[in-house]
């Protein structure tokens, strides 16, 4: 008895959406609340100090957000053209922005104010950086040129020049605060060295750089551009360590959360993807009503605000009860005893013995029949009807199936036309339901005379079901041609943002 081998019933169970810790984390926030601005949003970024505001770059104008109300707490108005990539400082003091105007700007943030004018570029300047631990900052402009410039002075210290389009992707190496990378619409990207004032490295993307970032660890980078994200490895000389296809459309934004535990993607497929570090997979996604133009997530991850094309903020944010939910209550003896003391004691698991379903035991003997009648009993026929499917399966691998179907007992032959009648439209069990029942029908038609009038209202219903599941299947072929044929139209008249670009180039070149 021990050695006789269970049916496996459990390949037949639903598949749902799989509850992981990811999902759980990311469902804690809230549905997202839109907020109007005056154009495309360009930039977002979180302010490394509590309670971590948000700067949202559009238009001609850098707004900071508060994420409790999502009201304006401040407005830098200081340009008379567009802005453009607008960042915080590591302690939360001062703003740095780029802009259409060719300068860049420098603004404290408690009082508003314009401290350092940086000039120097000859076209504009659309994302800039702060350098750590440094009284620097780096710039990455449309006349294909990185500057490092010094903020007390306003000088320029270094200028690299190698890329033969716009940069519009740039980041210094949070550990050495020597490495600048850069990347650019002529699809590269390039490492520079303050030390040596030389390139270090290049890498061939393959698609207009929209985005780049550096691992916690520092030795990997990731570029994003086109449908791609590819991981970059800076210590093996720039080789590539692999490549990341999750979206359909350009990838335009990459942000680190939870600790840098967590990569997050946004796309104009309308949707940000959540990526384990450890592994590169995809453990959970978040949906916005548009195509997603910049990215932000505070760093205890309270708020995430994403800036679409058509000018909308989606702000989510957790709500105060699931804040305090994932922080560890440290003066807790709970917490200390499960986090301290648990290598002290074992806990020794609690041994059950199952039951031996009726079926089994049946299947045991060898009565097959028994056994298919015991599986259509009313629990397992309303509740569990992956073991009746998994009972069929099993007969029909012995062979046994024909002789069983032959019994003709009618008791079980109208349990089975029931069965077929509520189950044979579940995907879980079509395709080997229509299979079996047009066995059973071949072994019902050889005496159909003798079959009770109950019976024939049954053959009846099923084949009133099969017509209506044969009609919805055509209706529904037919929607699906229409939904592509609109989906096609859709993706031929809406551009890559790149395309746009290069259209803005070639007019501003004439």
């Amino acid at each position: 008895m021990s050695n006789f081998k269970r049916l496996n019933t459990k390949v037949y169970e639903k598949k749902g959406v799989e509850v992981t810790q990811d999902f759980v984390y990311w469902k804690q926030l809230s549905q997202p609340l839109l907020v109007k601005e005056f154009g495309a949003i360009d930039y977002i970024d979180f302010s490394p100090r509590e309670p971590h505001y948000f700067a949202v770059t559009c238009s001609v104008r850098v707004q900071i957000y508060n994420p409790i109300t999502n009201l304006v707490t401040k407005n830098l108005s200081r340009f008379r053209e567009s802005a453009y990539g607008a960042v915080f400082r590591s302690d939360g003091t001062l703003i740095l922005s780029g802009g259409e105007e060719k300068n860049v700007k420098l603004f404290d943030v408690s009082t508003k104010s314009m401290l350092r004018l940086f000039k120097g570029h000859s076209a504009p300047v659309h994302r800039v950086a702060f350098i750590h631990k440094e009284p620097q900052i780096a710039t990455f402009s449309d006349d294909k040129s990185i500057k490092v410039w010094d903020i007390p002075t306003e000088n320029i210290l270094h200028t690299f020049e190698g890329h033969n389009d716009y940069i519009r992707a740039g980041i210094v190496s949070p550990d050495v605060p020597n490495i600048v990378l850069s990347g650019s619409y002529d699809n590269t990207v390039k490492m520079w060295d303050t030390r040596t004032d030389k390139e270090v490295m290049t890498m061939d993307h393959k698609s207009p750089i929209e985005s780049l970032l550096f691992m916690p660890s520092g030795g990997l980078f990731l570029s994003a551009g086109g449908t791609d994200i590819k991981i970059w490895d800076a210590l093996a000389g720039g080789r590539l360590r692999g490549s990341l296809a999750q979206h359909h459309k350009t990838v335009t934004c990459l942000r680190l959360a939870s600790g840098g535990k967590r990569l997050l993607s946004g796309s104009l497929d309308r949707h940000v993807k959540i990526f384990d570090v450890s592994s590169f997979k995809v453990v959970h996604t978040l949906d916005f009503p548009n195509a997603i133009l910049s990215l932000g997530v505070a760093p205890d991850d309270s708020t995430v605000a994403a800036g679409l094309v058509d000018g909308v903020i989606a702000v989510q944010r957790r709500t105060e009860e699931a804040q305090l939910a994932n922080k560890p209550k440290k003066n807790n003896f709970q917490y200390k005893y499960n986090n301290v003391y648990s290598g002290v004691d074992q806990i020794i698991p609690e041994i059950t013995i199952d039951k031996e379903a009726k079926y089994d035991q049946y299947l045991r003997k060898f009565e097959y029949s028994k056994a298919l009648k015991a599986s259509l009993i009313p629990f397992i026929f309303n509740k569990h009807p992956e073991r009746t499917v998994a009972v069929l399966r099993e007969l029909q691998k012995r062979k046994a199936l024909p002789k069983t179907l032959k019994d003709r007992d009618p008791k079980v032959i109208k349990l089975l036309l029931r069965f077929f009648i509520r189950y044979v439209t579940d995907l879980r069990f079509t395709r080997f339901l229509i299979e079996i029942a047009d066995e059973f029908l071949d072994i019902l038609a050889e005496n159909s005379y003798s079959l009770s009038a109950e019976i024939h209202i049954l053959l009846v219903q099923l084949h009133e079901c099969l017509t209506r599941e044969d009609q919805l299947t055509k209706e529904l072929s037919i929607l699906e041609g229409m939904m592509q044929t609109l989906l096609a139209a859709q993706v031929q008249s809406e551009p890559d943002i790149s395309e746009l670009y290069k259209i803005d180039k070639q007019i501003n070149n004439k």
